[in-house]
Formats: C-alpha cells, sequence, structure tokens
C-alpha cells in the first residue's frame, strides 16, 4: 500500500526500517520480554503493508460509535448508553456495505465511502466496561494504531480511568488527537472554552505535548447530516475534524506516522527489555554480593584459623621445648665427675633419662595432636554450615519472588540453582562424619610425621619419634662416657663431652621440632586447601551461574542499548520525511 506514494528516499528508509526492525525482533525474542508484548512489534510491522489505521479509544459511553458513524455519514455501528462494542470493529472501504467476521475478537465492516479508500478506521470497546477483557482488546490493538482518535465526554472529560489508559498510550509514543464530544450538553461557549482548555492541560502533563483538541457534537452532526443543514453541521465540530483529516493526513504525513509507528513500539519494547535486563542485573547485584560475602568470609576464616593453628603449634612446641630444658639440665646435673661412677650404668641412666628427660612428653605431644586435629574438623564443619546458611538465606529472602517477575527463564534457573546448592550442602552436612574425617587426619599427621622424620629408625608413631631420639641421645651420650676417656683426659674431657652432648641433643630437638612443625604445617595447609575446594564445588553450579548470567545480562543490555540508539537515530529522520 506504501509502493504508490514512496520516493526512492523513502524506499531506502523502509528496507532500513525493515532490516532494523528484524534485529530489534530477534533480540527480543532472546530476551525475557513476553510473549504478547513481542507480538505488538509484529503486529505494528505488519502494518506497513496496510492501509494507514486511525484506531478511535475512549470510554464506553463517550460516543465512540456515534462519532464514527458521523465522520462516515453513515450509521455502520451501534450506538447506546450500554457497553455496545464488544469486538474490534474494522472499517474498511467496500463497493457495498457489509459485516463479516475476521476471527473470533475482530468483525470487518465494509463500507463505499471515500475517506475509507485512504485509511482504515478501528472502533474499540470501551476502556471502563465491566468486561475487562474488552479493555483488555483496545489495550492490545493500540500498538497497531497509526494515529489514534482518543473520544471523551464533555460532561466529565478525561475521567480517571480515561487518564490511566492515556498514560498506556504514551508508553506507545502513540500520535494522539483528543475528540471532546457531547459539547451540545455544554450552556455556552465559555464552557466549551473552560472545558478545552483543560482537556488541553492535562493532555500535556499525561502524554508529553499538548495535544490537537477538537469539540464536536456527533448527535447533532448526525442529526444536520439527516436533515441536510449545513449551517447547523458546522455547529457540531466534525466539518472541523474532517478538514483536519484532510489537510494533515496527506501523503507525507501518513507515511511519517506509518514508518514511525513501528518503531515507537519498537522503542518501547526495547525499554521494556532493558528495564527487563536491569532487574536480572539488580538481583545478580545481591547474587554477586552473596558470593563476595562467602569468599570474604572463608577468606577470614583462613586468617582465624591461621591464627590458631600458630597457638596450638606453639603449644606442641613448647612441650618440645620442655623436653629440651629438661634435657639441658639432664645433662648439666648428670655429666659431673662427681657423678661418673654412675655414668657407667647405662641402663640405669637411660631410665632416669626417660624417666626425667622425655618423661610424658611423647603423649603430651600426641594428645595436643589429637585436640589440633579434633580442633580442624569442628572448625571446618562450622565455616561449611556458616556458607550453607548464608546461601540458605539468599535463597530464603526470595522465595516469595514469583518466577518471571524479572524474567521467567532467568528466575527459574536461578531460584532451581539456589535449591540446589542448598540440597546439595544439606547432603553434604549430613554425611559429614566428624568421628571418620578426624580419624583419616590422624592417619595422614601419623603417615606425614613418619615418613619425614622416621623413615631411617623404623618408628611407627609421633610418641615414637620423641622417644627414640630421647633414648638415641642419652645412648649417644653413655655410649662417649663408656668409651673410657675420663680416665686418660681428666677433667677436661668431661666437659667438652657434656657440651658436645647437650648440643647434638638440642639439635635432634630441633630437628625433630622442624619435622614436627613442618609436617603438621603441610597437612594444615592440604587439609584447608580440601576444605575450600569441597565449599566451592558445593556452590560451584550456583556461582557459575551467577557470573555466566551476569555477562550475558550485560552483553544483553549493550545489545539492547544499541538497538534503541539506532531506532531513535531512525525516528528522527522519519519525521523529517517531506
Amino acid at each position: 500500500m506504501l509502493d504508490t506514494i514512496l520516493t526512492p528516499e523513502h524506499q531506502e528508509i523502509v528496507r532500513e526500517e525493515r532490516g532494523l526492525l528484524g534485529e530489534v525482533a530477534s533480540a527480543l525474542d532472546r530476551s525475557d520480554v513476553a510473549p504478547d508484548e513481542r507480538g505488538a512489534l509484529a503486529d505494528s510491522l505488519r502494518q506497513l503493508d496496510e492501509l494507514f489505521l486511525l484506531v478511535v479509544v475512549g470510554e464506553f459511553n463517550a460516543g465512540k460509535s456515534a462519532f464514527i458513524n458521523a465522520l462516515l455519514d453513515r450509521q455502520l455501528l451501534a450506538e447506546g448508553v450500554t457497553p455496545t462494542t464488544a469486538k474490534i470493529h474494522l472499517l474498511s472501504w467496500g463497493e457495498t456495505e457489509g459485516h463479516g467476521a475476521v476471527d473470533a475478537v475482530t468483525e470487518r465492516v465494509t463500507a463505499p465511502v471515500e475517506i475509507l479508500r485512504q485509511l482504515s478506521l478501528v472502533d474499540t470497546p470501551g476502556t471502563n466496561a465491566l468486561d475487562r477483557s474488552h479493555e483488555a482488546l483496545t489495550t492490545h490493538y493500540v500498538p497497531r494504531a497509526d494515529l489514534v482518535f482518543f473520544v471523551t465526554s464533555a460532561d466529565r472529560p478525561f475521567s480517571e480511568s480515561e487518564r490511566l489508559f492515556l498514560e498506556r498510550i504514551r508508553e506507545w509514543g502513540k500520535k494522539v488527537v483528543v475528540a471532546v464530544n457531547k459539547i451540545d450538553i455544554l450552556r455556552s461557549p465559555g464552557e466549551i472554552s473552560e472545558v478545552l482548555n483543560w482537556v488541553r492541560s492535562n493532555g500535556m502533563r499525561l502524554l508529553g505535548a499538548t495535544p490537537v483538541v477538537f469539540p464536536v457534537s456527533a448527535l447533532k452532526a448526525r442529526q444536520a447530516q439527516g436533515a441536510g443543514d449545513a449551517e447547523a453541521l458546522a455547529a457540531s465540530g466534525l466539518p472541523e475534524i474532517e478538514a483536519w483529516l484532510q489537510a494533515t493526513l496527506d501523503d507525507s504525513e501518513r507515511l511519517r506516522l506509518k514508518l514511525g509507528n513501528p518503531l515507537g513500539v519498537a522503542g518501547r519494547l526495547l525499554d521494556i527489555g532493558v528495564g527487563a535486563v536491569d532487574g536480572g542485573l539488580a538481583l545478580l547485584r545481591d547474587d554477586l554480593a552473596t558470593i563476595a560475602d562467602i569468599e570474604n568470609q572463608t577468606t577470614t576464616w583462613a586468617g582465624d584459623v591461621d591464627r590458631e593453628f600458630s597457638l596450638r603449634l606453639s603449644d606442641i612446641d613448647n612441650v618440645l621445648l620442655g623436653m629440651e630444658k629438661r634435657g639441658l639440665d639432664f645433662f648439666d646435673a648428670t655429666v659431673r665427675l662427681a657423678r661418673l661412677a654412675k655414668l657407667f650404668d647405662k641402663d640405669a641412666l637411660g631410665a632416669r633419662f626417660l624417666s626425667e628427660v622425655v618423661a610424658d612428653a611423647p603423649k603430651q605431644v600426641e594428645i595436643k595432636v589429637e585436640s589440633l586435629i579434633d580442633w580442624l574438623v569442628e572448625t571446618d564443619l562450622q565455616q561449611w554450615q556458616s556458607v550453607v546458611n548464608h546461601v540458605n538465606r539468599r535463597a530464603a529472602a526470595h522465595a516469595d519472588r514469583m518466577v518471571g517477575e524479572v524474567g521467567g527463564r532467568f528466575e527459574a534457573d536461578r531460584g532451581r540453582l539456589l535449591a540446589t546448592v542448598g540440597r546439595a550442602a544439606a547432603d553434604g552436612l549430613a554425611g559429614y562424619d566428624r568421628a571418620a574425617e578426624a580419624g583419616r587426619m590422624a592417619d595422614d599427621v601419623s603417615k606425614a610425621v613418619t615418613n619425614t622424620a622416621l623413615a631411617g629408625f623404623g618408628a611407627v608413631g609421633l610418641g615414637a619419634t620423641v622417644a627414640l631420639v630421647a633414648s638415641s641421645t642419652a645412648a649417644d651420650v653413655t655410649g662417649l662416657l663408656a668409651a673410657g676417656l675420663l680416665f686418660s683426659l681428666g677433667l677436661f674431657i668431661l666437659p667438652h663431652r657434656r657440651r658436645k652432648a647437650k648440643a647434638e641433643f638440642s639439635a635432634k630437638i630441633s630437628s625433630l621440632r622442624t619435622t614436627i612443625m613442618t609436617a603438621l604445617k603441610a597437612q594444615f595447609a592440604s587439609e584447608a586447601e580440601r576444605s575450600r575446594t569441597r565449599l566451592a564445588n558445593t556452590i560451584a553450579p550456583y556461582t557459575r551461574f551467577v557470573r555466566t548470567e551476569s555477562d550475558r545480562l550485560q552483553a544483553e543490555k549493550r545489545e539492547l542499548e544499541g538497538l534503541a540508539g539506532k531506532v531513535e537515530s531512525l525516528q528522527v529522520r522519519v519525521a523529517d520525511l517531506l
């Protein structure tokens, strides 16, 4: 239908618009914009191939049908004080008058009226009909309109329902013309002027621009048409509307409105799409904050555990240091000339060394290591519980969100993953056997110490480590004393051997301390990493989804905003068409 009035420049813009709207449609298909919203773009795009569409809207008793009958000078539509229009009536040119169903909600009315060669008229159900499906039909049809004629009644112009409906029309970016019907009920020109000014000022507020406003009496117009009274017809206001339509809706203006209509629809849907993306990103900001909280909490936990672990290692180290001090004191008290005779009793000397120096050190070390293991297991469990509770609070905070509020696919996937994480964590906690975990860790610690410190001795336990070092040191000392060198070198050799024995004993204790501390630290680092990995794996589906979805939504927002910029630029070019 556009081909007859398109110049080469116009044809290029139409091609560009079709291509751009195709990109918009594809982008919206990938977004969470509702299908019926996306359908509005497809409907408006199809309108490019059809006649100019003038849609008449208003409350059910504002006189829409009477206004159309007057405009066409034919009684084509039923009129009444109750809702008479329950369907969409599409009026188009035809050789004869006729009615026929287009679909379940649309009826086509044809008539040989000249204006219908240039445009199609649509009569819609009232916006305030008790049957809300009537208003839904009108709301659904508005996006297809190239021009909206809003009919309001002079006795109550711009009622509350009309104001709400106009705000929705504004969202679609439609050009709106207002007809104030039933002006014959006003008593003076002053009252008419007052009503028109009130409609203009409120129209400016509701539509963002002062609308064209016409006073009209459809009733007086039909009466004048029937009587052939030109003067009464002029007084009805109808000829002024007809003249405006004839002068304004020339080929260029119809083209601008026809091309601008799908762009306006596309712009609104892109705004909806960006809004949905922003809603998703707002939710994800909370999810990302939750993940950051967990990571920060884990880092803080690791620092706290490190400090506590160091203190507990110090307790173990102090046991060994205490044994070292007792050993040094033992050598000072024992390796003396005054006690020379007793130095030859190797068995007694060894027994004294074990009793006075080694004492209960091995047992104390084993007790403290067991305590350390229990603490590691417990703090690991507490951290896991803390993380699980944090995720569960996040899930509970959005338990009342309806799927689809900010996008069906996004919210559904997110909710499913939150539930999955909660179940996985709960299952993990339920299967967390602290006794078994402590046993495994104790076995790992024992093996770590044995493998690093005792391979050459064939010892089998931590207590044996301490005992063996201590007793072998005693053996070395007594062996030296038993060599008989004291008798040949007297007082000079004994102090030297005492110093050497003490130095060797301190070195062996230092080596033992290093071995035990290194083994425990390595095991602790391994356990801490194991715990972090287990926690990360538990919430990995959630964290992957959040970060991936954040990237996807950011990319989608850039795409939609880029398309919105192109739509706006093309709207400017369409508005400047001649």
